[in-house]
């Protein structure tokens, strides 16, 4: 056994958000001792998606992996906060609902208190379960508040994410980076250069005739795949008889209207319509299927639903819901776009970035790249790919919006067993159980679904050891504790002046 089989050069093909995620992190726990070099490849003439706006919780455990301080972050790229995902028209044109961070209220006697909300709510006495969400209510009045450590309230446990500018973010990775040992090479690559007898990649060649030779690729070079598709030939699942949406254009805004700390999700008669609001501008979007509007008809619609004069012309994304069969192959990981898509819908892109590169550390190779730890690479990220995905479907089959063949489509689809068995099991007795540690716990099934207008033939039968009018009075005590806390949380415009204003 070679007691010293390190990587010795890492090579991090591609930057934007998904490169220089990774090399952050690389940076902060490979680089330490110079015995491993990583080295970052883009071109400045290769243009990055750059939509990657909006985050979920997750991206804290992230930012506190990395050591920043949260107040900076915020400033260098001109974020904002997020309690939540606002839907607008998914159920059903005119209805809205919240799908929060954190629980609602609290179990009680051992059962979920979603099983006592639907059996308040089977009563006709109640039916805004987001009257039980600290982080909705908040969003609904536009405030924030970090959480402050304040034992059994809801205001000691406030989860929360972040809007940011993926422009803004990528160069403040990049800083963070190269302060650690990253090394950036600037050059378009016009060749890749492969081991004759197990394929591994060696070397990508740059138009200047450089070769960069690495140990590990890390092909962050977006939809192209260029190394984990374009040379190792690793395979695409396609999903697009799921999710339709195949296009989206993008364009930026002056701020106006809410400044509330949600990302907005707007169903439309092609697609849904995204608004994440910085503290510089606004982020729009568009992500539709082509098969039901075009190009042209998309772009129309989405300027004519801004809240601010746009600030750039409409930039037009071409893509294909779906991941790659392998996402490590040989000696090269994709991470970020390259691995796969589906549409930024529970803006879980940035979150598949940072599980590929936390997977990857945990599972890191040495120079011999043993089968079996990459066979459980895959199979690990093939898991988290395909429950976001059932997760995703949720949001379009279940809907009762019949007014555009797009809509219809997706309402009748045939949809994935995995998911046909979680909606009826919830359809029985309102159950629904996390499996093995998928990204989206209970509470955002039962937010997503009662959202979207299912509702269970009946409810836990456990709950009906407790009296209907302690029921009532527990339930209304919740209601009371949630709405006062609310009040204590400033205008989320006012704490950001106070803590972390990039405009001042």
């Amino acid at each position: 056994m070679n007691i010293d089989n390190r990587l010795r050069s890492i090579v991090i093909v591609g930057g934007g958000t998904a490169g220089w995620m990774t090399a952050a992190a690389l940076g902060r726990f490979l680089t330490k001792d110079g015995q491993t070099r990583v080295t970052l490849v883009e071109s400045d003439a290769i243009g990055t998606v750059g939509v990657g706006e909006s985050t979920i919780p997750q991206i804290n455990i992230f930012n506190r992996m990395l050591g920043l301080d949260e107040n900076e972050f915020v400033r260098r790229t001109k974020a904002t906060f997020k309690l939540a995902i606002e839907f607008r028209d998914w159920e059903r044109i005119g209805h809205s609902y919240h799908h929060p961070f954190g629980p609602y209220g609290l179990d009680m006697e051992a059962v979920s208190f979603h099983a006592y909300w639907l059996k308040l709510h089977a009563m006709g006495e109640d039916d805004d379960l987001g009257a039980y969400s600290l982080q909705a209510v908040g969003a609904r009045q536009d405030r924030f508040m970090r959480p402050n450590g304040q034992a059994n309230s809801p205001l000691g446990a406030i989860a929360y994410a972040f809007h940011f500018d993926a422009g803004l973010y990528a160069r403040f990775l990049r800083d963070y980076a190269e302060a650690r040992g990253v090394r950036r090479r600037e050059g378009r690559i016009t060749s890749v250069q492969q081991d004759g007898l197990n394929g591994h990649v060696t070397s990508v060649i740059l138009e200047s005739g450089e070769a960069v030779e690495g140990d590990l690729f890390i092909d962050c070079s977006g939809f192209r795949g260029l190394l984990i598709e374009e040379t190792l030939h690793s395979g695409f699942e396609d999903w697009s008889n799921w999710l339709l949406n195949d296009r989206a254009v993008a364009v930026p805004c002056a701020s106006g209207g809410s400044f509330s700390p949600v990302t907005r999700a707007t169903a439309r008669p092609a697609g849904w319509q995204w608004r994440i609001p910085l503290q510089h501008r606004i982020g729009n979007g568009y992500a539709y299927s082509s098969a039901h509007i075009s190009q042209d008809e998309a772009a129309a619609y989405l300027l004519s639903h801004l809240d601010g004069e746009p600030l750039a012309e409409p930039n037009h994304i071409r893509f294909k819901a779906g991941r790659r069969k392998k996402s490590w192959n040989r000696n090269v990981v994709a991470i970020g776009l390259a691995a796969g898509f589906m549409e930024p819908l529970e803006s879980q892109s940035i979150h598949l970035i940072q599980v590929g590169i936390s997977r990857l550390l945990a599972m890191l190779p040495d120079r011999d790249f043993r089968q079996p730890d990459i066979d459980r690479y895959n199979r690990v990220m093939a898991f988290e790919y395909e429950k976001i995905r059932d997760f995703l479907i949720l949001h379009f089959k279940a809907t009762s919006r019949n007014d555009t063949p797009y809509w219809d489509y997706l309402r009748e689809m045939a949809i994935p067993d995995y998911l046909a068995d979680k909606i009826a099991l919830f359809e029985s007795y309102g159950r629904i159980f996390r499996e093995n540690e998928e990204l989206f716990n209970d509470t955002s099934w039962f937010s997503v679904m009662v959202g979207q207008g299912l509702r269970p033939r009946g409810y836990d039968p456990m709950v009906d050891v407790m009296p209907v009018e302690e029921l009532r009075a527990r339930m209304a005590d919740i209601r009371t504790v949630i709405a006062r806390s609310a009040e204590v949380m400033p205008d989320h415009r006012a704490f950001i002046r106070d803590h972390c204003d990039a405009m001042a």
